[in-house]
């Protein structure tokens, strides 16, 4: 008997580099268990949308500025993931804390790629080139990535994959974040979707 496969949103806020891994990992092979339903971004301009859109993928905005509050905002997103019958919500670039409500409603369903080895350089006010900077400034041979998945603390969820890059001794934070995203996060963020998509894919078939 075939169970529908694991319903994904993606949440973005930028230019969507780590969707089109998702998305180019559906067309591989390499995601077989899930399929992107929609794209949320926390922006109208995010190129991110453009990248939904050539993909034939549902594109949808949640603009946290024009939200009068927190709550607004997650009830914006929450009601685009029951329209479409989300099972597993994907941080892509997404720079919007979400509450522990809103983590607890989803828990162990919301999957996040954060470019250091967790537990270095990570947590509240680690995000985009402030972590490369980080890693750089302490010395750091091995950097790399971690997705996790994403609870009340930033950062702070379980483990799912991790690879290590190694620094280069003339790396900038601009070559080192481009160098992590895709050596690793590229690479793992869609390993890491395929083994929850078919994890969740196996709950519902029992």
């Amino acid at each position: 008997m075939s169970t529908e496969k694991t319903r994904i949103a993606v949440l973005v806020s930028g230019g969507g580099t780590n969707l089109q891994a998702i998305l180019d990992a559906v067309d591989s092979g390499v995601i077989t268990h899930g399929e992107v339903k929609v794209v949320i971004s926390s922006r109208a301009d995010a190129y991110a949308l453009e990248r939904a859109k050539k993909h034939g993928v549902d594109g949808k905005v949640v603009s946290r500025k024009n939200c009068q509050s927190q709550q607004a905002f997650e009830t914006g997103i929450i009601d685009i993931l029951d329209a479409y019958k989300i099972d597993l919500i994907v941080l892509a670039g997404f720079m919007s804390i979400l509450s522990a409500d809103f983590t607890k409603k989803y828990e162990n369903r919301i999957l996040n790629v954060h470019p250091s080895l967790i537990p270095s350089f990570c947590g509240k006010g680690f995000y985009g080139l402030k972590v490369h900077e980080a890693a750089l400034s302490y010395g750091v041979k091995v950097t790399g990535a971690t997705v996790h998945f994403v609870n009340e603390i930033p950062d702070g969820g379980e483990i799912i994959l991790q690879k290590a890059v190694y620094i280069e001794p003339d790396d900038t934070p601009e070559t080192l974040q481009k160098r992590v995203m895709q050596e690793a996060e590229w690479k793992i963020l869609p390993e890491a979707v395929e083994i929850v998509s078919e994890r969740l894919m196996k709950e519902k078939e029992n």
